[in-house]
């Protein structure tokens, strides 16, 4: 079977504020031009069920918002935490500082206004942009001593989950980066994020501008086939009047298939050809996705 190497799978974008606004930036850059590459983290993929028409969306691995270039003081005060959601076509920006509601001004000079959850489309926010999604040779795990036995081996393991939720089914693939397992009592259980996960009740749905608003940050958990578990990074109060972001909020799916599926063979390294402007496009190798 195919899945997903995700220790080669990237997104990738570039800011060039000569050519157009930098509508997500909130500081001065020290530069003109800035190329980003990152790993992935999640895929999630949204099917309507009544019509069959899918979307999928990309989970970056976190990072620290910065001043790239910089001779020095890299970090940008007060310091946020970063990660990016983003389908072919849209975008959304997860940040979270020491609290929410924090007053963070822009620098006069920037176009971009510092905010939680800022979602749009990616032709409006980068030059170029694209999802690098790299798939691989993998073994679904059977049963729990296969899954033992796979933990207790070095090949790389990806969790995959489906469900229905409302008028979707909701495919979510991640790498499993902590799992444990007991041998005695044969069990095995994930702690993995964080991922992508979608609310898709009808009122969050009508708040929602765009699909990709209904994402929120969560963290994995299940250890049979049946059912899963997800803590959510949501708004938690933690004194009088203050709340952070924190993994805070339970949710349960107790009709889910879930499997844990062994990488036998790691895709080869991309060799991808590099357009003016670094224009990333589709080679033999690896699926491109570019704007």
């Amino acid at each position: 079977m195919q899945t997903i190497d995700f220790n080669r799978s990237f997104v990738r974008f570039r800011v060039d504020r000569l050519a157009q606004p930098a509508i997500t930036v909130t500081h001065a850059m020290p530069t003109t031009v800035n190329n980003v590459r990152i790993n992935l983290e999640c895929c999630c993929e949204l099917v309507e069920l009544r019509t069959g028409r899918s979307n999928r969306f990309m989970l970056s691995a976190s990072c620290k918002t910065e001043r790239v270039g910089a001779p020095r003081d890299c970090w940008l005060e007060p310091n946020a935490d970063f990660c990016l959601a983003a389908s072919e076509q849209e975008f959304l920006m997860f940040k979270s500082w020491a609290c929410n509601e924090l007053v963070v001004d822009k620098h006069p000079d920037a176009v971009g206004v510092p905010q939680e959850r800022q979602s749009g489309y990616c032709r409006d926010a980068w030059t170029d942009f694209g999802l690098q999604l790299r798939s691989a040779r993998g073994r679904s795990l059977e049963n729990v001593d296969e899954i033992i036995a796979g933990i207790r081996g070095e090949r790389a393991l990806v969790a995959h989950t489906e469900y229905d939720d409302g008028g979707y089914r909701v495919i979510i693939d991640h790498p499993v980066k902590t799992i444990n397992y007991s041998e005695r009592e044969n069990v095995f259980q994930t702690d993995t994020g964080p991922i992508l996960l979608p609310d898709l009740s009808p009122a969050r749905l009508q708040k929602c501008q765009r699909l990709i608003d209904c994402f929120d940050l969560a963290f994995s958990a299940f250890n049979s086939s049946g059912w899963v578990e997800f803590i959510v990074n949501v708004p938690t109060p933690v004194g009088a009047s203050i709340t952070v972001n924190h993994y805070s909020q339970t949710r349960r799916v107790d009709a889910a298939a879930n499997s844990v599926i062994e990488v036998l063979e790691e895709s080869a390294r991309p060799q991808l050809r590099q357009l003016a402007g670094d224009r990333v496009i589709r080679s033999d190798s690896a699926e491109v996705v570019s704007r």
